[in-house]
């Protein structure tokens, strides 16, 4: 089964900052791996933080495209109305917010056991999806 992966993540993936050394080497490890999948919300998210003017290590729109060339080798869900409605399902029973919630239902939509994040609690389980933070020491 595959795991899904988070924003964090890839946004951890290509910091150039001191104080991300530890994450980003992580995340490059995890990225490695063949049994990821992520959704077109998480690429999404991912050019516009990593192409934020304000972001000291921002990128250039090539080279984010880029890397979202690269990591759509992985399944990606994409954004549906299932899949929005999932997530207002899933928010509101889990007291999530409506992005953290379409994440969680992209990953069940994919049939992924796990869903790695640093944004949610790790071990905690959301329908068939654990949630796993890979920086976790």
């Amino acid at each position: 089964m595959p795991r899904f992966v988070d924003t964090n993540v890839l946004l951890y993936s290509i910091s150039r900052r001191p104080s991300d050394k530890r994450k980003r080497q992580r995340a490059i490890e995890v990225l490695s791996s063949q049994d990821l999948a992520l959704s077109a919300q998480v690429l999404q998210e991912f050019y516009v933080q990593a192409t934020r003017v304000t972001r000291d290590d921002a990128l250039s729109h090539d080279a984010a495209a880029g890397f979202m060339k690269a990591w759509s080798r992985f399944p990606v869900q994409e954004i549906s109305l299932e899949i929005v409605n999932a997530a207002l399902t899933i928010g509101a029973r889990h007291h999530l917010s409506y992005w953290d919630s379409s994440i969680v239902a992209a990953a069940q939509a994919l049939g992924c056991s796990e869903l790695l994040t640093e944004d949610l609690n790790h071990g905690q389980r959301i329908g068939s999806v654990r949630i796993a933070n890979p920086f976790r020491r």
